[in-house]
């Protein structure tokens, strides 16, 4: 029996563990600062295997030169090296400079009106009523989830030179109204795809019609979270519509369209599949971006696969600085927010 004259005193009872030999007593597992980190493993090693390893292969071929005899299942032959001869070669060559434009003038193109058409179809789900705009929604989004091949395919049925929709719809225009609005009049066979202006016009049709439903669903989550109470005493002030966007929905939704603007950049400089559909394969050169070259490069005969990889490398590494500032503007935004 514990001495209660000791307790009395201010003792401690020698039979109880202390507090401090209790905390140092841990179960079997892992440290709470282990638990992350653990569970961040399994991620990191999909990343490693499926991202950074092919990254890593592009980077190593883009100093060699690789061709069929490199490739080869019996018997490969070792690749040279070259060093930065593909980088030269790929910034001396005239076809560098068109698809960077081509690329760059084609993303600023489609990231504005899928901004705005995306925005307006925003604005217009959110005065719906919620069955009206869940059917809407679940519409638009059909276009967005349609596959890129689905895409490129159903956008080059409705501009077929023959039996494209688009080409008989105009035909039914006055020829007076059809002049001044395309200084053409007879749309019978018109190539839409044989010229560069035309075929990326049709391009940007398509991508847009399969972007906007992302960015109007984003727009919509946005302005969920606006309280009400701001847009009531803008009406009771009598303000507009458009200083109403102005004043109060554009800025407390700055955070939203930046990141937007940016995913919008790198999903657009990255555009292949409807762009090589369309075009046909890799017959017009002119109507080049990085990708649709890079492919070229890599895979048309006699295949150059170090000078494939080296454009990708560059294209590589002009989304990483976007994705650079991406991931500054999330780290801000949460900032602000704390």
């Amino acid at each position: 029996m514990t001495d209660t004259s000791t307790l009395a005193r201010g003792g401690a009872d020698a039979s109880a563990p202390s507090r401090r030999s209790r905390k140092r007593e841990r179960g079997p597992g892992l440290s709470p600062k282990a638990v992350p980190y653990v569970l961040l493993l399994p991620g990191l090693l999909v990343i490693a295997v499926l991202l950074l390893y092919p990254l890593y292969q592009m980077v190593e071929m883009s100093f060699h030169k690789v061709g069929l005899r490199q490739i080869k299942a019996v018997n490969p032959a070792p690749a040279d090296f070259v060093g930065w001869d593909n980088y030269t070669q790929i910034l001396g060559s005239d076809l560098f400079w068109s698809s960077l434009r081509n690329t760059v003038l084609f993303a600023v193109v489609t990231v504005a009106l899928t901004l705005i058409l995306g925005t307006l179809v925003g604005l217009l789900l959110n005065k719906l009523g919620p069955k009206m705009s869940t059917f809407v929604v679940v519409g638009i989004m059909a276009a967005w989830a349609t596959p890129p091949t689905a895409q490129a395919i159903v956008w080059k049925w409705l501009f077929d030179s023959d039996s494209g929709i688009v080409n008989w719809a105009l035909n039914l225009l006055p020829d007076w109204l059809s002049n001044l609005l395309f200084g053409h009049a007879d749309w019978s066979g018109y190539p839409w795809f044989n010229d560069t202006l035309t075929l990326y016009f049709v391009l940007i049709v398509a991508v847009v019609w399969a972007s906007f439903p992302f960015i109007a669903v984003s727009v919509l989550a946005g302005l969920k979270s606006i309280p009400s109470e701001l847009y009531e005493a803008a009406k009771m002030d009598g303000s507009s519509a458009v200083h109403t966007f102005r004043r109060i929905t554009f800025p407390l939704l700055r955070p939203v369209f930046s990141v937007l603007v940016v995913l919008s950049i790198i999903w657009d400089f990255k555009v292949f599949t409807q762009l090589y559909l369309l075009a046909g394969g890799t017959v017009n050169r002119d109507a080049f971006n990085l990708s649709l070259w890079s492919y070229a490069e890599a895979f048309s005969s006699p295949p150059k696969m170090g000078l494939g990889a080296a454009i990708a490398v560059v294209l590589t590494v002009i989304l990483l600085l976007i994705t650079f500032v991406y991931v500054r503007q999330i780290v801000k935004t949460e900032d602000d927010i704390r």
